[in-house]
């Protein structure tokens, strides 16, 4: 037999299960983080992403007073670390640490395995740094157009940290759109892996984020042909830009950026933000970037979106006009 409830006591026992749990739930999400933080790195230990990840990590390690776990997925261009911070449990604690191939990879390739404006959440844009075409010590060319010249009778190859990474579009772009030379990618997993092979004689030449090549550069390991940016770069100020050499028409940079699942609590992308841009500001960080040849970038959450966004757009227009498509 059922017995009906009146409306009152429907309420009354709403709003006592309400009191109940809101409670915990508000201590919940103030308390974030009380457990691990994972960071999900989209490229292998060594190379700029990792770097950047680290750098937080140990940084909000000591002000949340909770560990920062750095996991690095890398592959398939950052796609295969996406898809699966994409399917995590979006409460803050499964964080994607990628570069700008986020905003690329879906234009490029005919399943990226996600979909950036509704699976995930821009928690900042952390910092950014000039692409830079490198070669082997021994390369004869001693600049991009030395180099472009002997492209048209010999035959080089250029290795990249994946494909749909900026430094894969910014050699394209240069190579084929605008020097109309014919020089093929050879895909890594990530910047750590290509400068290994470049530094065992593998490959002759390599497109790639500034930042692991620098000090390379300096020793005299590998030869730096051009910096694709507006002007030189105080870490290498004998190094032209491609826009000096004839080449280019702006900077193209590769942005590290954190992202959290779609239905993230908004508290919690909040306290991410904060504190990431927090960390940031801090002197000692932004000594450690200067360093790397990195700008911190930062910004509100609005900010950082908007950014994103822009990005995706910029660089699939580019992937049209370059003509490629990764399968």
């Amino acid at each position: 037999m059922l017995f009906p409830i009146s409306k009152r006591c429907f309420l009354a026992s709403t709003v006592a299960a309400v009191s109940f749990f809101w409670p915990s739930l508000a201590r919940a999400q103030e308390a974030y983080p009380n457990q691990n933080v994972r960071f999900l790195v989209a490229f292998p230990a060594g190379g700029p992403t990792d770097a950047i990840a680290r750098i937080l990590g140990e940084r909000l390690t000591e002000k949340w007073g909770q560990s920062v776990v750095i996991e690095n997925r890398g592959g398939a261009g950052g796609n295969i670390a996406a898809r699966q911070v994409a399917k995590a449990e979006p409460n803050g604690y499964t964080v994607l640490v990628t570069t700008s191939a986020y905003a690329v990879n879906p234009s490029l390739t005919a399943n990226a395995g996600y979909v950036p404006e509704t699976d995930f959440k821009t928690a900042v844009v952390a910092a950014t740094s000039p692409n830079i075409i490198v070669a082997a010590a021994g390369l004869k060319a001693s600049n991009l157009k030395e180099l472009l010249e002997a492209a048209k009778t010999e035959r080089f190859t250029y290795g990249m940290p994946g494909p749909g990474t900026t430094p894969h579009l910014s050699a394209e772009k240069i190579f084929k759109v605008i020097a109309k030379v014919d020089i093929p990618p050879v895909p890594f997993t990530g910047a750590a892996p290509l400068l290994n092979a470049l530094l065992g004689g593998h490959i002759t030449l390599a497109c790639l984020a500034m930042p692991p090549t620098i000090e390379l550069i300096k020793n005299g390991q590998i030869k730096a042909l051009a910096v694709i940016s507006d002007k030189r770069v105080p870490s290498l100020p004998d190094v032209p830009t491609a826009i000096e050499q004839g080449y280019g028409d702006g900077e193209e940079s590769t942005w590290m950026a954190l992202f959290v699942p779609s239905g993230t609590p908004a508290a919690v992308l909040e306290k991410l933000n904060t504190d990431i841009n927090a960390v940031l500001a801090e002197k000692p960080i932004l000594q450690r970037l200067d360093q790397l040849g990195m700008l911190p970038v930062g910004g509100s959450l609005t900010e950082s979106e908007a950014y994103v966004r822009s990005e995706i757009k910029k660089w699939g227009e580019v992937v049209r006009k370059i003509g490629l498509k990764v399968e």
